[in-house]
């Protein structure tokens, strides 16, 4: 990339991956992603012109340097998805370097992206996830590994929370009231109703485990005492399916999905799971709910009525 693209454009890519991180609160894996996204499209631009890429080049970039780097992109064997993430990217950054530089962005900001079917995991029926819950401890090696597998997935559906969030929690969540405070995606924060089965599953756990909880260190431990690994719970999960005949979507993420799925279905208030499962935008809960338009808006209505 050094070679491709100039200091200049170098510290301006730099520049704005700071403010990425710094103001807008992206996860730092986030921010390498966007990084590499547009670090990719200037090294395409410097190949494409002949010449490393500067900060006057990004004012020439036209509508059909857009679709070369597309079609280039998809030639490599790059999927529609990953390039309508490493779009997104590049428009992000064309829009803050215009704004900085005075420069018109339109060829890039108006281009295409293209289309995709959005991969959701499939939810667990509510019988399914009651099982689930009831046999996730049959296969552990002990008490206290059984009692610890129970506490998370129980976090996972019956809070909604991400794997990363209920294994990012440490001591300092304890003693466990009737809500957790969540940092989620971001950095953004979010207050999570804690309940009594949830609560009892902790419970359970913490006066099993033969690790006493330290405020600076992980709530789940391994059976070795170190941080309990995102893989360590997909392996519980694995066995959990097999044993009661489920198919290979139920993983943990399906748990938050089922989460979601059933709150929804029982009538639950749109704009309320949304915060639940701290989404940015209501658009992202309606792609992760995986139910129609229709039905999200009649939920959304009958939750915010017009005056």
């Amino acid at each position: 990339m050094s070679l491709a693209i100039s200091p200049a454009l170098r510290d301006a890519l730099e520049a704005w991956a700071s403010r990425l991180s710094g103001v807008e609160g992206l996860a730092e894996n986030t921010v390498t992603a966007y990084r590499t996204d547009v670090a990719g499209f200037l090294a395409f631009l410097a190949m494409h012109h002949g010449g490393a890429a500067g900060m006057a080049g990004l004012a020439r970039v036209t509508q059909s340097d857009m679709r070369a780097w597309m079609a280039h992109e998809r030639e490599r064997g790059v999927g529609a998805r990953s390039l309508a993430r490493a779009l997104s990217s590049v428009r992000s950054f064309f829009r803050w370097a215009a704004e900085r530089e005075g420069f018109d962005a339109t060829a890039v900001l108006a281009a295409r992206s293209p289309r995709f079917r959005r991969k959701l995991p499939r939810p667990l029926s509510v019988e399914g996830a009651r099982e689930v819950l009831g046999t996730v401890g049959l296969q552990a090696r002990g008490p206290w590994v059984a009692a610890r597998d129970v506490a998370v997935v129980t976090l996972l559906y019956g809070c909604g929370l991400r794997i990363s969030e209920a294994l990012g929690l440490t001591g300092a969540a304890l003693p466990l009231g009737e809500a957790l405070r969540i940092r989620g995606k971001g950095g953004r924060e979010r207050i999570v109703p804690l309940l009594p089965a949830a609560r009892a599953a902790v419970g359970a756990y913490l006066r099993l485990c033969p690790y006493p909880p330290q405020a600076d260190a992980p709530l789940f431990r391994g059976v070795r005492g170190g941080a309990l690994g995102q893989r360590q719970v997909a392996r519980v999960m694995e066995a959990a399916r097999l044993q009661l005949g489920l198919p290979a979507s139920a993983t943990p993420h399906a748990l938050r999905h089922s989460f979601a799925t059933h709150l929804l279905a029982s009538g639950g208030d749109l704009r309320s799971i949304q915060e639940l499962l701290g989404h940015a935008s209501l658009s992202t809960t309606q792609a992760y709910t995986g139910v129609d338009a229709a039905r999200l808006m009649e939920a959304y209505e009958a939750a915010h009525p017009r005056a």
